[in-house]
């Protein structure tokens, strides 16, 4: 039985491409009963007599998958910030980063409308761009007046990966997107002045060949709520954290009230930078604090 890979999934098509050809299949009638729904990225086994009429028979392990947009088995994430309009937020960028490192996503960042800033904010930029490259992230910043080297530098991650793209409303993803692609003729939406943030446009979601890679056409989540993830799991999705976390007289330490914690030690000296583990105390209370989710099936 062939192993293909979804990349495309529309009115209960799937569209399964292996070896240069894409065939249009159905899911197996068993899945419903299994809870099984085959995604955007999913390797699966399939057979096919023709390119029009085919079924997938197994979804193949996943490694992880991302709700909005809808996609299994993604490489990296491209989170897209605005340096202004909307105003950069660490808060913002830092819930992205959270979500991308807990499914284990490898995450660049690229600053949009950099020709809006004036000097002193843009040094501030730069700045911020020293802490997070120290952290480990590959943070892009284009030039001011010209973002070929800063285009280039991020087609440069794409052969042989599946990337999404993601961030903050207005920002401006479906233009970088079409200015990668132009073929792509992505909606751009504009900024609603009075909202403040941008107008969603989004629809099904296709894995379109682009630099030897795959990335999703649709533009992802622009707000981050940590349902899938326990407090217990939070810090490990904080590399500066993970660091040094061995060096904490408690194992398991929650880096909260706990004495001799490493990671309280590092904010101090501003080895760690502050609003990192500001955020990091913010996420924390807000997983602590979620009421319990009930599926409806536990429901009597």
């Amino acid at each position: 039985m062939p192993e293909g890979q979804i990349r495309k999934a529309l009115s209960g098509f799937y569209y399964v491409y292996y070896k240069g050809e894409t065939y249009q299949t159905r899911g197996r009638g068993n899945f419903r009963k299994r809870d099984l729904t085959p995604l955007v990225g999913d390797y699966v086994l399939f057979e096919s007599g023709n390119l029009s009429e085919g079924v997938v028979q197994e979804l193949l392990p996943r490694k992880n998958e991302l709700v909005r947009p809808t996609v299994a088995n993604v490489d990296i994430g491209v989170v897209v910030m605005s340096a202004i309009e909307p105003n950069f937020s660490t808060n913002l960028l830092d819930r992205f980063l959270v979500t991308l490192e807990s499914k284990g996503i490898q995450a660049i960042i690229y600053i949009s409308k950099i020709d809006l800033l004036t000097e002193e904010l843009f040094q501030e930029l730069k700045e911020k761009q020293q802490d997070y490259e120290k952290m480990g992230y590959i943070l892009i910043v284009p030039e001011p007046t010209d973002n070929k080297k800063s285009l280039e530098k991020l087609t440069s991650y794409f052969p042989n990966n599946l990337t999404v793209f993601m961030g903050q409303s207005g920002a401006g993803k479906s233009t970088l997107l079409n200015s990668i692609a132009p073929d792509l003729l992505l909606k751009t939406a504009e900024i609603s002045s009075s909202l403040g943030r941008g107008k969603h446009t989004t629809r099904h979601v296709e894995l379109l060949p682009l630099y030897d890679g795959l990335v999703a056409d649709t533009p992802g989540f622009s707000s981050i709520d940590f349902l899938e993830l326990e407090a217990e799991e939070l810090s490990s999705c904080f590399p500066e954290f993970v660091e040094v976390q061995d060096q904490c007289r408690f194992r398991g330490c929650m880096h909260k009230k706990e004495p001799g914690c490493q990671v309280k030690k590092d904010v101090e000296s501003h080895a760690i930078p502050e609003y990192r583990y500001k955020h990091y105390l913010q996420f924390l209370n807000e997983i602590e604090s979620r009421k319990p989710r009930y599926d409806n099936k536990d429901k009597k």
